[in-house]
């Protein structure tokens, strides 16, 4: 009987540690805490703050990228295998992995594998000419050949706002180098073996000889055009096995900016992808107060996820260091921002909280903007804030300080720390995959209701995403859900109904 027991708990232990994390949390290095005193947020400076991080409820973090790089974002890599000096060392990194890792928390580095920097050593070579060994690194076409392919324009979506993508590197050239985003972030030529071996090589550095535990895969929808979709579909299946064999539970998360449908396929060869289609969708609802099919759009997307992977992990986020702050995009309305954190953490999926979100950060575009310096204390007594830009969104008179917010019990703070807790607390609320999630029958004006089923218990979550309190009626469907477990104020339950004050969630077991 004894080992019986300690088989299934050894059995439990190992699907635990299979399991992905709950709650994620990107840092954008730059403005996140700065260590040394030069207005730069740097590596020591995150790993000054993991006991801030565990104690939030966070168990990954995904940081923005670090390597080598002429710009402020770094998104344009010169080395992939070197820290930019701006932000440390690489026995720093290895230091804050190592504290990461006691503390339980995954660390998910941003691999920059659709581009590089122009001036990294591979185009420097490329750019010399069309006999260089090199040149194959990148893709290169005629002037003729793109206007005859109708491809020298594209429109400006969501991934990229360039409108001409294909650039000179001298005036008078026959050919043109492709770069999407930009002209200085050159697109590599992933029909190049020698091109996937380097990349391969590279991964595997990070998750074997440093311990990295995934990649977060910038710009994974943009490997290979639209039309052929298939061959980057078929590219990250092949980049999954490889980085396996560096580290078998590796985890990958896709950005990949489309609709459901175009999503779908990259689930073959991705753990997560983020639903950044949702969250645009949440925006809206948010702003109107009005439920818009919401629940049913959801279904709708996790059954075609399903069809490429049954285990697919949809990756929540409400923003990102490349959105407006959802703070901006709700004007300022504090009310608005804790009802988007409300059905952030309590809808399925793997949530991803941008730095700043959970102290109410503001931020609108250019990008500088949505990226501004995080605010731990104020100003005279705040050893870690960053100064390598001037905000104009978040100040102190805009956002009250971390150090205030704790002690308030209703801060956004200690909003989004209630909710993490709870969600946390729930086994039917902090599954990842598969996602779980089903229709109510109650149908309302600014009222959002599902249910998470879960054989330990299924649990009735009511958003009111409006300005006026609520009474909720529940029918024989939802009788049998009879206790509230956990309100964001203070909601009642009498006999069948239940009122819920505005802006406010209520969760019934």
């Amino acid at each position: 009987m004894k080992k019986i027991f300690f088989l299934l708990l050894l059995s439990f232990q190992t699907i635990a540690q299979n399991q992905p994390p709950q709650i994620c949390y990107e840092i954008f290095i730059r403005s996140f805490a700065d260590s040394n005193g030069d207005g730069i947020g740097d590596i020591n400076g995150i790993t000054s703050k993991l006991d801030y991080l565990k104690n939030l409820g966070v168990d990954a973090i995904w940081i923005t990228p670090f390597c080598q790089s002429p710009s402020y974002h770094k998104y344009d890599v010169v080395d992939y295998k070197k820290i930019d000096p701006e932000y440390g060392t690489m026995d720093d990194f290895k230091h804050l992995i190592a504290e990461a890792h006691k503390r339980k928390i995954l660390i998910i580095k941003d691999f920059v594998i659709n581009h590089t920097s122009d001036q990294h050593p591979w185009f420097l070579e490329a750019k010399k000419g069309k006999n260089n060994p090199y040149r194959a690194y990148y893709n290169w076409m005629t002037p003729q050949k793109i206007d005859s392919m109708g491809v020298a324009t594209r429109e400006a979506s969501g991934g990229s706002w360039e409108l001409k993508p294909w650039h000179f590197v001298n005036k008078n050239d026959d050919e043109k180098y492709y770069g999407l985003f930009w002209s200085g972030m050159p697109d590599l030529n992933f029909d190049n073996p020698k091109v996937r071996r380097e990349i391969y090589d590279i991964g595997k550095f990070w998750l074997k000889d440093i311990g990295v535990d995934g990649f977060r895969l910038d710009a994974a929808k943009h490997l290979y055009p639209e039309w052929e979709a298939q061959k980057c579909h078929a590219f990250w299946q092949e980049f999954k096995q490889e980085m396996t064999t560096a580290k078998p539970n590796v985890y990958l998360v896709g950005e990949v900016w489309a609709d459901a449908k175009i999503v779908a396929p990259f689930f073959k060869g991705l753990n997560a992808n983020f639903d950044i289609d949702a969250c645009l969708k949440l925006w809206e609802i948010i702003k109107t107060g009005k439920e818009q099919d919401f629940i049913k759009t959801l279904l709708a997307n996790y059954q075609t996820f399903s069809q490429a992977n049954p285990d697919f992990i949809n990756a929540t986020i409400i923003d990102n260091h490349d959105q407006n702050r959802i703070g901006n995009t709700l004007e300022g309305n504090i009310d608005k921002m804790k009802v988007a954190a409300n059905l952030l953490l309590t809808l399925p999926g793997e949530p991803y909280i941008y730095y700043g979100e959970e102290i109410g950060m503001f931020g609108q575009k250019p990008d500088e903007n949505i990226r501004e310096p995080f605010l731990w204390d104020v100003k005279s007594a705040d050893k870690y804030r960053t100064s390598w830009i001037k905000p104009t969104f978040t100040t102190e008179s805009t956002v009250k300080p971390l150090s205030i917010q704790k002690t308030d019990i209703n801060s956004i703070y200690n909003h989004y720390k209630k909710l993490i807790s709870f969600r946390k607390s729930q086994v039917a609320m902090r599954q990842v995959s598969p996602a779980n999630l089903k229709e109510s029958s109650i149908k309302q004006e600014g009222i959002i209701a599902f249910i998470r089923p879960h054989p330990s218990g299924d649990l009735l979550v009511i958003h009111n995403i409006n300005s006026e309190a609520k009474n909720i009626t529940l029918d024989t469907k939802n009788q049998f859900f009879k206790k509230i477990i956990f309100k964001t104020s203070a909601a009642s339950l009498n006999k069948n109904i239940i009122q819920i004050p505005a802006f406010s969630v209520v969760v019934l077991k």
